[in-house]
């Protein structure tokens, strides 16, 4: 096969236009050089026509872009080789397009998430080619098909549910709302003879310790000619005859002795090449033996949500992904890589990919794949209702079919979701009386989908919804069964309610905080800086999110009086709430199986709800995680109204250790200690009385308890919150030694009393600057040494707003 490539990397020339809408006066008429694979804004930058879409409230002003309709054009030389097919080939048109070659209609698409193929063999001439890609404005697409499909209910303020498109592309509360348009994936000419190998579905199953391959090849045929099926995998080989015009043909061949592929911290992930032959065709990709089963049996509690791998229920400990970028040609695979390690050192094993984004590359998968990352896809539908009626429905089938097919190669998928929100938003946000007799898409995760599943992928398991209950008579929301999403806590309620709460499985919840200091100021330049002002609410998406922010400090920490201390407090509560509910959470396994928090990454910056923002800095929400969901956990937990001692061990390792207890003084007295024992089975948990001198306190703002082992994070308990403690300022609690090294500096901090929660803020420093570890807290006389890298001014980390603390907070 002969492919002709139509990216511009390879050398294809493309220009972009406006051609219908509300076209802003400096762009009408002009013609600009478009990138392919690339969207509308990105090329519209790239000429100096628009400024940055992501800077101070461009967003409001390059709105008219989406109202638009787009035209790319290229030329191309061509000349026939001979071949008996030649197939136009495009992998993610966004959204609604019309494809001309040298003034004849090839086809029309509508669906940004399948690829399209066309024959046009007889419209190709010698030499000089011309095609173009017209699309139209997204906007005005879906209003189109929405009152051809009828209004249904949605979350935001276009109707994203009218077609097939990125939902949050349109805007979220977290996403900007760029409403763009362009070729997104690859697209170019592929020439064949014979039979082509149309898609392989590598199915496998396990026997012992002996692999089991059943290879699906859908084929595709050109010629007369009869051709064999050879399929390879880890030296053992399988062919089957297939005569002209087979569809498909399945070949099943033992792999032989094979080592399990497993998520990270429960075993190795071991991958083997697969190839695939047809004639001259061929095919190749990796696979993983393993096996995954959901197990939502009803129990003594209800019913459980349980993932089990190899028949190992797995603790998960996960976060919701979204697209890493608003504008997605620019995820790179080494984007993705860069993000998953972000979840993978911050502890995590899983990754939700959400309903309302994209079925994302083979590079995301394949990374989570090589680093033992499993994986939660949703099928495309996120907080609102969608029409089961064509032509939304045939496109539906079509993604899910091509989507399920191309996913089957990967090992860490283990799970197909079937939509986000909306099977609970049909029984409480009033869209029964809204829809009234119209369909809202309960056939297709009831049905449809689950089916589509079951044909194509058997050894995936499927949820109709999260969150859902596995039981026709429970509420899908309900905290007794299957999936739970906790969202009053952000809402309306203080953090500490997560500990009213006790799922069998937390699938989203979150609570919001600003992105690093330098990615603010990089994008919201409002003078003065301001939570309200003009340009921080553009980047600010929930509804009432900052007055949300403010009154979720509570009584944990003091309002902030300035700018600095906003951006800090806020941060630093973010952090706070979500390792609460994880740590409560992880308290009651295995009653509780996993959690995942909302959200890993942002695609812009933002203030949301993300453990790592746009740029890629670690908030200290991160650093949360990393310690809520370390492998061996030590967190004091009340119960009855008395703390105890909580040890938690997801390790393959028993855990023997000595924990030393102590009630302190600020200033670094021991008031009483307590040496315990434990002895926690691999992936297992004990809950152990504190004595009477621990959790009895003499004097509530001046002391505090301290649990520490060997190679864990101490666990701390206060009898008290922080604005009613008797911390000392930062700068005499703390001392600081900076020893500068080529590229970064070690940072060692000694704490004359404690110090609450530092986090050394290091893109103030540099943008790109970084430090290994932070939200530490230290008691009198410990120390932590932090590392930095990057290039930075060592004088110039002493203090806040460098250095910050809970002290700092408190104390001035």
């Amino acid at each position: 096969m002969r492919t002709t490539s139509l990216h511009s990397s390879d050398g294809a020339t493309w220009t972009l236009s406006a051609t219908a809408g509300p076209i802003d006066e400096s762009i009408a008429g002009q013609t600009v050089p478009a990138t392919v694979p690339g969207e509308v804004q990105r090329d519209l930058l790239t000429a100096g026509l628009i400024d940055d879409p992501f800077d101070g409230a461009n967003e409001g002003v390059q709105a008219w872009i989406g109202y638009c309709d787009w035209q790319y054009r290229t030329s191309f030389e061509w000349s026939d080789n001979g071949a008996e097919r030649h197939d136009l080939v495009a992998d993610g048109l966004d959204t609604a397009a019309t494809l001309t070659l040298n003034g004849t209609e090839v086809g029309r698409t509508q669906n940004q998430h399948r690829g399209y193929r066309f024959d046009i063999a007889s419209l190709l001439v010698e030499g000089t080619n011309e095609l173009v890609v017209d699309f139209r404005s997204p906007i005005e697409f879906a209003r189109e098909q929405e009152a051809l499909l009828g209004e249904r209910p949605t979350v935001m303020h276009h109707p994203f549910n009218a077609i097939r498109k990125v939902a949050s592309n349109f805007g979220w509360d977290w996403g900007i709302d760029v409403s763009s348009s362009g070729i997104l994936g690859s697209i170019g000419i592929e020439s064949w003879s014979g039979v082509r190998i149309a898609s392989v579905r590598p199915l496998t199953e396990i026997d012992g310790d002996t692999g089991i391959l059943n290879a699906h090849v859908a084929l595709e045929w050109a010629s007369s000619l009869d051709a064999e099926v050879v399929v390879s995998v880890n030296g053992a080989t399988e062919s089957v005859s297939v005569t002209n015009g087979q569809a498909d043909a399945t070949v099943r061949l033992s792999a032989g002795s094979i080592d399990l592929w497993w998520p990270r911290g429960y075993g190795a992930q071991p991958l083997y090449d697969v190839t695939v032959t047809a004639g001259d065709a061929e095919w190749s990709s990796r696979i993983g033996f393993r096996t995954v089963a959901l197990d939502t049996a009803p129990d003594a509690h209800g019913s459980p949500f349980s993932i089990l791998v190899n028949g190992q229920l797995i603790g998960i400990r996960g976060a919701n992904w979204i697209p890493d970028d608003a504008f997605v040609t620019r995820i790179t695979r080494e984007r993705y890589r860069s993000r998953i390690t972000d979840a993978v050192e911050a502890n995590m094993n899983l990754l939700r990919v959400w309903g309302g984004g994209m079925y994302e590359s083979d590079d995301f998968y394949d990374a989570c794949d090589e680093l033992g990352v499993l994986v939660w896809q949703d099928f495309l539908f996120a907080c609102a209702a969608y029409a089961e009626e064509d032509p939304l429905r045939s496109e539906i089938e079509a993604e899910a079919r091509q989507n399920i097919t191309r996913l089957s190669t990967h090992p860490s998928l283990a799970l197909w979701n079937g939509c986000n929100e909306n099977i609970w938003g049909y029984l409480e946000w009033d869209w029964r009386r809204q829809l009234g007799d119209k369909t809202w898409g309960e056939g297709y995760y009831l049905e449809l989908l689950p089916a589509l599943v079951a044909e194509l992928a058997p050894g995936t398991p499927y949820s109709p919804g999260s969150p859902f209950s596995f039981t026709k008579w429970a509420h899908p929301n309900d905290p007794r069964n299957g999936t739970m999403h906790i969202w009053d806590v952000w809402n309306d309620k203080d953090y500490t309610v997560y500990g009213d709460y006790t799922p069998r499985f937390a699938s989203e919840f979150g609570f919001q905080g600003p992105p690093a200091w330098s990615t603010l100021v990089g994008a919201v330049h409002d003078e003065p800086l301001d939570p309200y002002g003009d340009q921080m609410l553009v980047h600010q998406k929930a509804h009432q999110g900052n007055l949300k922010l403010e009154r979720g400090l509570g009584e944990h920490l003091p309002q902030p009086q300035s700018i600095e201390q906003w951006h800090w407090a806020t941060q630093l509560n973010q952090a706070r709430a979500i390792r609460f509910g994880i740590e409560h959470f992880r308290s009651l396994w295995p009653l509780n199986t996993g959690s995942i928090v909302w959200q890993l990454n942002d695609d812009w910056p933002v203030i949301s709800w993300a453990a790592v923002d746009y740029f890629g800095h670690r908030k200290p929400l991160w650093h949360a995680l990393k310690h809520a969901y370390a492998d061996r956990l030590l967190t004091i937990q009340p119960r009855d109204g008395v703390p105890v001692l909580v040890a938690h061990n997801d390790s393959s390792e028993r855990w023997t250790a000595t924990v030393s207890v102590s009630r302190q003084e600020i200033s670094g007295a021991e008031l009483g200690s307590q040496s315990i024992e434990i002895d926690v089975e691999p992936r297992g948990i004990v809950l152990l009385p504190l004595g009477n001198d621990i959790v009895t306190t003499t004097d509530a703002s001046a002391q505090f308890v301290q649990a520490s082992a060997a190679e864990v994070n101490p666990a701390f308990w206060y009898f008290v919150e922080d604005p009613e403690l008797s911390l000392e300022p930062a700068a005499s609690a703390l001392d600081v030694t900076v020893e500068p090294f080529d590229g970064g500096a070690t940072v060692t901090l000694r704490a004359r009393s404690l110090v609450k929660d530092i986090v050394l803020q290091a893109d103030r420093l540099h943008p790109q600057a970084s430090v290994d570890h932070g939200l530490v807290t230290l008691a009198a006389g410990s120390s932590v040494t932090l590392t930095l890298t990057g290039d930075i001014d060592p004088s110039s980390i002493a203090g806040f707003p460098v250095l910050c603390s809970v002290n700092d907070l408190v104390a001035g």
